[in-house]
């Protein structure tokens, strides 16, 4: 083989090597995981082509936005790609939910419109309508 063959053959090995490294780092490497805990303000299946469920959970608390007077609840936005887990969080209307989360850099179309995937549902504790009033 040349040399020319040879520079060839060594350039594009490692230009696959570098795609293939990012598409993994962007798509399968979980950069963090963690656990919120709140209400679900909604959960639902959607989708074109990949029926994904979406949910959206309101945390407890407030934040200042940038826009001087303005305040706004904590939003949580999140994908689940497992039926059991979707199940639960059903299952679990009127309820403060746990949520234990693996966050993706990149999303892809099976897996949801987030890049924070819900595998599991840690505690699930009905709401009790007398707590805090004193009764």
């Amino acid at each position: 083989m040349s040399t020319k063959g040879k520079v060839i053959t060594w350039t594009s090995l490692i230009a696959l090597l570098i795609i293939a490294g990012f598409i993994f780092f962007k798509f399968c490497f979980v950069y963090s995981e963690g656990v919120n805990e709140g209400d679900i303000n909604y959960f639902q299946r959607e989708g074109f082509i990949f029926k994904t469920y979406e949910g959206k959970m309101i945390q407890t608390g407030l934040k200042n936005t940038k826009v001087q007077g303005s305040i706004q609840s904590n939003e949580f936005r999140f994908s689940v790609v497992s039926e059991s887990v979707a199940k639960q969080l059903n299952e679990g209307a009127n309820t403060g939910i746990k949520l234990h989360w693996k966050r993706y850099l990149g999303t892809l179309p099976w897996r949801g419109n987030s890049q924070f995937i819900v595998d599991s549902v840690y505690v699930a504790t009905p709401r009790d309508s007398k707590v805090g009033l004193g009764l």
